[in-house]
């Protein structure tokens, strides 16, 4: 049994929660496994809740926001931590949801399944300890992506980066039926990953290793790649763009997710430094998830 995650809740004015949000995901210290914003129905405040792995100190989050909480010119807001039982927890969250159509993708678990139209892609995803059932905006627009990719080329290196329940390697893998490398920081989420491989039916067609970006000598021969998927956070998207562009093929197409709107122009900017231009925005509420593509040498 792992340790439970920590979450720390903020409620915030709508016109600041994004700001505030973006400030905590880019913090080193403490560093959030992930932070999200939502709206309060009826209200015109947001919750915005950041997870960690430990236990952080509600003063020094106070401290490293508060410049920016002056600026905003909005009361402290209070900072309360609890703790979230593992897998336990996100089960109970998940085992209801509605299946997910996403173009010729139908995301669901075994109790959804039956309702999927026969032509559909089906994939089969239970509730478990990794990001990625489809429900996510950030998830759904990169299966949109993806599918309309599939009605212009075909692909035969996939990377998924920072891959979570591996469901958009799958996606790759049952549209071209070629090897997809799929790649989690997580070693709990690319044993998720490779269980979710295995119920699919697609055991033969990926590879999931535990690695920290490009670092790991699959993922180093299985390049140049002619897709990468990449769905983590705006700041590791950037960090990642030099790297990316040096493991893609001239030519080749990046989709990049988990980045809010406000933060597209930045991501957007560091990819085309290194060759990477826009191709097309799949946009969900405040998401935004990019379709770039590497220029071919002249």
């Amino acid at each position: 049994m792992t340790d439970p995650l920590i979450q720390a809740t903020l409620q915030l004015p709508a016109h600041a929660a994004l700001s505030v949000a973006d400030l905590l995901e880019g913090l080193d210290a403490p560093q959030a496994l992930s932070v999200t914003a939502f709206e309060i129905p009826g209200t015109d405040d947001f919750t915005v809740q950041a997870l960690y792995p430990q236990a952080p100190s509600a003063e020094n989050l106070q401290q490293q926001i508060a410049p920016l909480i002056d600026a905003l010119q909005i009361p402290m807001p209070q900072i309360t931590l609890g703790k979230l039982e593992d897998r336990d927890w996100i089960a109970q969250s998940l085992a209801d949801l509605p299946p997910i159509v996403a173009g010729r993708f139908f995301v669901a678990g075994a109790h959804g399944l039956e309702q999927a139209p026969r032509a559909a892609i089906h994939l089969h995803i239970e509730a478990g300890q990794a990001f990625g059932t489809g429900h996510h905006e950030t998830t759904l627009c990169c299966l949109l992506a993806l599918d309309y990719l599939a009605r212009r080329q075909r692909f035969s290196h996939v990377l998924d980066l920072g891959c979570g329940t591996g469901v958009l390697g799958m996606a790759a893998a049952k549209l071209w039926r070629r090897k997809v490398i799929a790649s989690d920081i997580d070693p709990i989420a690319v044993h998720v990953a490779r269980e979710n491989a295995a119920r699919n039916g697609l055991s033969a067609f990926m590879r999931p290793v535990t690695a920290a970006g490009f670092a790991h000598p699959v993922i180093a021969a299985g390049a140049p790649y002619d897709l990468v998927l990449a769905n983590i956070l705006a700041r590791p998207l950037m960090r990642l763009s030099h790297a990316v562009a040096r493991h893609i093929a001239p030519g080749g197409h990046v989709i990049l997710s988990g980045l809010l709107r406000t933060q597209e122009a930045a991501v957007r900017g560091a990819y085309r430094s290194h060759g990477l231009f826009l191709e097309r925005r799949f946009l969900r509420n405040e998401w935004s998830t990019l379709l770039l593509r590497k220029q071919k040498l002249r």
